[in-house]
């Protein structure tokens, strides 16, 4: 059998032990340096990656995977769709979760398959096979290399879309040290389309293809750990874990197919849908445990997850909430508290009735506050109301 011929059949192979684990959406591509490493370094060197110093430090291992597995000679990489039908309209008192994160971690169940499938393939081959899963956390250019492999192409929002697929899908890749017959990469299309750029509120899609992630919902509601900035707040609307925005728009996930049905496994939980915001401020830290449990929303800690609460509040809140958001001011950690601060000037901003028992419990906590930026954000969310007290007390004023 020729060189050519043993390649076919490993590639055959390999096809086949997807099919068998789950794995329909499979692209090949050979373990080569990246040409994309390029425009990454001076992704970094302009800011857009934040605090996530990580990216840094591993910089220089994303140039090439066999910084991960010298031995490798071509890359699997695979997808699962999570695209499931759900009503994203806006509802009072309810937050929204990136649909990624509303199910079963990604990362347990597509390491569990991909680690199957290298238990699958680890006979066979003519020489012994060596193998490295990766799923997210190793430093790859996971969607370059996906790219590379004909899984799809890299949209202006930064995404991986495979057409009649879409956008909805996390990926996974195996490094073997086996050749196989690489799939052709695909062309960006996207053509003159702008949906994604024009659809983001915080305009984090600086141009196409360019995502300062600093401005990102996503990264302000799960990477950051510190205050959401005051000037996109507002703009992060309804959302308490990641942001679907940029995807919701794409006419490539309009268009898709019934091969874009959801991966069974990350079916959506219906109480990590759309959560009842109040009810999530009231949880302590093991309901918080228990919510979160073999779920993405993991990554954040419960100081995390009620300062995001507490700013889908201030958004989408109504008067009925305030009774929480005031208990949260004596209770939470400051992160919290600073966050449900502002979220009740915002809702008493809205509603001119209860703005006078808004400014005594905004007062009450300024007097016993200890920490600075809290009592800053207090004088800032009394400030807003005295202002507009005395917008409504002129004459001709608007309540």
């Amino acid at each position: 059998m020729s060189d050519r011929e043993e390649e076919a059949a490993a590639t055959a192979r390999v096809r086949a032990a997807c099919a068998e684990v789950g794995l329909s959406i499979v692209g090949i591509t050979q373990a080569l340096a990246l040409p994309d490493h390029e425009l990454y370094l001076a992704w970094l060197a302009a800011g857009y990656a934040g605090e996530l110093a990580y990216l840094h430090r591993d910089a220089a291992d994303r140039a090439d995977v066999r910084n991960l597995l010298p031995q490798a000679r071509s890359v699997l990489t695979v997808a699962l769709s999570y695209h499931f039908p759900f009503d994203e309209e806006v509802k009072p008192g309810h937050g929204k979760i990136a649909r990624y994160a509303r199910g079963t971690d990604y990362h347990l169940v597509l390491k569990a398959r991909l680690q199957d499938l290298v238990s699958r393939l680890a006979s066979g081959f003519s020489d012994p096979l060596l193998a490295r899963v990766c799923v997210d956390t190793a430093p790859l250019l996971e969607r370059s290399l996906a790219a590379q492999s004909g899984l799809g192409f890299v949209g202006k929002n930064t995404l991986l879309i495979s057409p009649g697929i879409g956008s909805y899908t996390v990926l996974g890749e195996v490094l073997l040290s086996v050749p196989l017959s690489p799939a052709a990469p695909q062309s960006p299309r996207c053509g003159e389309c702008r949906l994604c750029l024009d659809a983001c509120p915080t305009e984090a899609l600086r141009a196409p293809f360019q995502l300062d992630a600093r401005r990102c919902i996503s990264y302000l509601t799960i990477e950051n750990s510190g205050e959401v900035p005051v000037a996109l707040r507002k703009q992060v609307g309804d959302w308490i874990f990641g942001c679907d925005l940029c995807q919701e728009v794409c006419p490539w996930n309009a268009s898709a197919t019934a091969a874009a049905n959801g991966d069974a496994e990350l079916r959506p939980r219906p109480d990590q849908s759309r959560p009842v915001l109040v009810h999530l401020l009231s949880l302590g830290m093991a309901q918080v445990r228990r919510f979160v449990r073999r779920t993405a929303l993991r990554r954040i800690d419960r100081a995390q997850l009620l300062r995001n609460v507490a700013v889908a509040l201030g958004n989408v809140g109504t008067a009925a909430e305030l009774p929480p958001l005031s208990a949260a001011l004596s209770r939470e950690p400051a992160l919290v508290r600073q966050h449900a601060a502002w979220a009740i000037a915002e809702i008493a901003g809205r509603d001119a009735t209860v703005r006078e028992d808004a400014l005594a419990t905004l007062s009450a906590a300024q007097k016993q506050e200890p920490d600075a930026a809290v009592r800053d954000e207090l004088d800032a969310a009394l400030a807003a109301l005295a202002a507009l007290a005395a917008l409504a007390a002129a004459p001709g004023g608007a309540g």
